[in-house]
């Protein structure tokens, strides 16, 4: 359980929380007494949007908080504001003694904005803690948090301190907690059991290229397969990056990060499912064994890719990757990654977009991801953009021309590698929050997983 949460039947006394708008200011204040009012008065507090007072007893120790949401009728207020409690509030415990609207989304929020990286820096020795209302499924709220702090550690940890085999490390922690078997194959061992784009990728770094295959769950069950990018840092490759292109290139095994924590949840609840998780992992480095541009490689399936831009990566050990999961053709495969600057321009770090060739599917992903606040948002897998791929001398090029529609392509390229499975579903994430949020500090980040979560709690719970 998280620090920041305490059960409901807690007989610790808890200081008082009131969550409300500027219309519901005055009758809050009025029974919290004349002196309460006379200090709300001194301190100029209207309830605005995520602004707070501390109202002191008599002896000057916290009586209560007031939490500003604001207008009642602020369609831009996020259901995630009261997240800002867990950075604002000294230590101690509280309590939601007023509150309106989403009440798990305003814990959810509070476990998730309680989230500091302390690996580098001296711990906190005390944090705020919020009692969890007894009409909140603690253990989901906990089981939620849990998983994305984790995301978020491994995305912020430094390319230094989390290679390919500390990736690697990572995976198995978790797969060895819920008794999931692991397959791991490195270096050369990938040419021979045939994964020649991860291999190809990998080949310039010092630190060996790696595959993860986890397996958990009754094989009866309907099969759930993940698939993470997991780039621990990414040059550029020959085509190298700038110096800023690069400067957050640690988070570029997102993916990997993503789906280990959606994995984490599931085994935690105990999900019906055959659950496979399947992680590539390189460091896309530059020497004399790096790949090339113009390259030619076959792949997994059979398929030959021309290399157009070795900053182009990504996709190509996912196709591996994605290869060796639709093999068994399962009810539902995910592939998550950091993988188009495209993405961004077009949605920005905080709506990454989801690609499906299955209409309910995305349809259910969306009202889940509206639900529990984990935005995303559908792009096409336009055919007519398919031609972009061509290649003179092989079947498909790894980039495609005329710098158009970067993101539909790379999931247009995926596509090629996924044929069997019932369900497909491309997740193009950035994994990061570039400025603070509530709910969400700035640095790594989990997306989709939650509302992913939430719609297989739905169909295999």
């Amino acid at each position: 359980m998280l620090a920041t949460l305490v059960a409901a039947d807690t007989t610790e006394p808890a200081i008082p929380v009131h969550v409300l708008t500027e219309d519901g200011l005055s009758e809050t204040v009025e029974a919290l007494g004349e002196g309460a009012g006379r200090w709300v008065a001194a301190n100029g507090f209207k309830a605005a949007a995520g602004s707070h007072l501390i109202v002191p007893e008599a002896s000057g120790a916290p009586g209560a908080v007031l939490f500003g949401l604001g207008k009642a009728d602020d369609p831009a207020r996020s259901p995630f504001l009261p997240g800002k409690l867990a950075t604002v509030l000294p230590p101690g415990l509280y309590r939601l003694a007023t509150f309106e609207g989403d009440l798990a989304a305003a814990v959810t929020a509070f476990a998730l904005g309680g989230y500091r990286f302390e690996r580098y820096v001296k711990p906190r020795e005390a944090v705020p803690r919020l009692v969890v209302p007894s009409t909140v499924d603690i253990r989901q709220v906990d089981r939620i948090a849990r998983a994305v702090h984790m995301v978020r550690d491994l995305i912020n940890t430094p390319a230094n301190d989390l290679g390919p085999a500390d990736l690697a490390a990572a995976i198995r922690a978790v797969a060895d907690r819920h008794g999931a078997a692991v397959t791991e194959i490195v270096g050369d061992d990938l040419l021979d059991a045939n994964f020649p784009l991860i291999h190809a990728v990998g080949a310039g770094s010092e630190r060996a290229p790696r595959l993860l295959d986890v397996t958990w769950g009754d094989e009866r069950d309907p099969k759930v397969t993940l698939v993470g990018k997991g780039v621990v840092f990414d040059t550029g490759g020959l085509d190298i990056k700038s110096d800023t292109g690069m400067l957050l290139m640690k988070k570029d095994m997102g993916g990997a990060a993503n789906v280990l924590g959606l994995a984490q949840m599931v085994m935690e609840a105990g999900l019906r499912v055959r659950l496979r998780v399947i992680v590539p992992i390189v460091e896309n480095a530059i020497s004399g064994r790096a790949f090339r541009p113009g390259d030619v490689y076959r792949s997994r399936k059979g398929l030959t890719v021309e290399i157009g831009n070795t900053d182009a990566e990504g996709r190509l050990i996912l196709a591996d990757a994605l290869a060796l999961a639709d093999e068994e053709a399962p009810d539902l495969l995910v592939d998550m990654a950091t993988l188009t600057g495209a993405a961004r321009v077009a949605l920005g770090p905080d709506l990454p977009p989801v690609y499906t060739r299955d209409d309910d599917f995305a349809a259910a992903l969306a009202e889940a991801g509206r639900a529990v606040h984990d935005p995303l948002w559908r792009m096409p897998l336009w055919p007519a953009y398919d031609s972009l791929l061509a290649s003179k001398v092989a079947d498909l090029n790894n980039v495609a021309t005329g710098g158009f529609a970067g993101s539909i392509t790379a999931a247009l390229f995926l596509g090629r590698f996924v044929q069997a499975a019932r369900t497909w579903m491309h997740a193009d994430i950035f994994g990061w929050t570039p400025s603070a949020k509530p709910g969400k500090p700035d640095g790594g980040e989990a997306q989709v997983i939650r509302a992913l979560y939430a719609v297989m709690q739905h169909r295999y719970g």
